[in-house]
């Protein structure tokens, strides 16, 4: 077994001002990364902005992140931060500006290289990363994805035939992939550990009653697809099995929206470990799964991630180790879970015919497949719906 999380965690309220030095401390300009509203109004990015000119460390804002950040958008960012001097990267918000932050450093850090040395395989030198990333720095202002701990960085991009990355001299190539119609969400090749997590619950207090259900369910999958997966250790599931009993403390009161300053630090609290695990194990079926429907269908993550946990749990091989996982949640079975996220997420009905590409894109990809320790065909997979 293996341990690794080499990501500094600071969790507690004026986090970012209490470590400011610390933040500053990552380079010699910043570029900030956030979306357009959210982190205005939750007070984070003026948080971050106040500890950068009370360091005199000076930034660049680039608040154009969209939900499900694309490969444009990346390379978009990019240009401004080379433009600008910067050499380290601060994600303020929820999972897309964390995501995209660790995508742009990469970028930023590898001029010479255009937007195809994101899904170009990573290697290791004696040295380090041949393709190294400036530092990052996350903010995390909402409780789904646990970004901040975590290596991965997932884009939007367009459906592409295998290709090998070329050296492109001087400024990075843009636009090489605007004109294919066709899209998924994909991890990039490389994991890139933010170097500091600045987790402060306060954010939390603007979220919608949907924002905060829904990435609540993101942080459920986290923690049930790393505890069941073919890569769990003992060490992965102290964070996962402690994830899941905070889960469980708040799960009656997210039902009936009773959400106070206590349950908003379990969230918080269950978000970074259920990153934690994953850091470890990865993800399983459900977040394979729900990467279509996420596109095709407008869905959020979380909500899309969600509909599939009844099935991959009701059929998952192991059902000893399934009632082990319920019961840390405090849930007596299969039923009244699946009860449970039918109440929480209402219905969604997912076309035939976009149901059976999705199969289609899973079987057909071992990495979707390798993290589910069990034989999987189409008849089995058919029953996770």
């Amino acid at each position: 077994m293996k341990l690794y999380m080499p990501t500094k965690v600071y969790s507690e309220k004026n986090c970012v001002e209490n470590h400011s030095r610390e933040l500053a401390a990552l380079g010699t300009k910043a570029m900030v990364v956030t979306g357009k509203h959210s982190s205005r109004i939750n007070g984070s990015l003026e948080d971050v902005i106040g500890a950068l000119e009370r360091e005199r460390v000076p930034y660049v804002v680039f608040d154009d992140i969209e939900e499900n950040p694309s490969v444009e958008t990346v390379m978009r960012a990019r240009a401004l931060g080379i433009k600008e001097g910067a050499d380290f990267v601060i994600g303020v918000g929820g999972g897309s500006p964390m995501d995209a932050s660790k995508a742009i450093a990469l970028m930023m850090a590898n001029p010479e290289h255009d937007e195809r040395l994101l899904y170009t395989k990573a290697q290791v030198s004696a040295q380090g990363p041949v393709y190294p990333a400036f530092p990052v720095a996350e903010v995390p202002t909402t409780a789904g994805t646990g970004s901040e701990v975590t290596p991965y960085a997932i884009l939007t991009k367009n459906v592409l035939p295998d290709i090998v990355l070329t050296t492109v001299p001087g400024a990075a190539a843009q636009g090489a992939f605007s004109h294919l119609e066709k899209k998924t969400k994909q991890s990039i090749s490389h994991h890139i550990f933010p170097a500091l997590a600045l987790v402060d619950v306060s954010y939390l207090q603007t979220a919608s009653r949907s924002g905060c259900i829904h990435t609540a369910v993101d942080t459920l999958a986290h923690l049930i697809e790393s505890h069941l997966n073919t890569n769990t250790t003992s060490y992965s599931r102290i964070y996962s099995e402690m994830g899941l009993r905070t889960w469980a403390r708040i799960k009656d009161k997210l039902l009936r929206y009773e959400i106070g300053e206590e349950e908003r630090e379990a969230l918080m609290r269950a978000c970074t470990l259920g990153g934690m695990a994953i850091t470890h194990t990865g993800t399983s079926l459900p977040h394979g799964l729900s990467y279509p429907i996420t596109c095709e269908m407008g869905l959020p993550h979380g909500k899309a991630v969600g509909i599939f946990l009844p099935g991959f749990i009701r059929n998952y091989g192991d059902q000893e180790e399934v009632m082990k996982m319920l019961s840390l949640l405090d849930f007596g079975g299969v039923q009244p879970f699946s009860e449970y996220i039918r109440q929480l997420l209402g219905e969604v009905s997912v076309p035939e015919e976009l149901w059976e590409r999705t199969m289609d894109e899973v079987l057909a990809n071992p990495a979707k497949l390798k993290n589910y320790p069990f034989m999987l065909d189409r008849e089995h997979l058919q029953l996770f719906r």
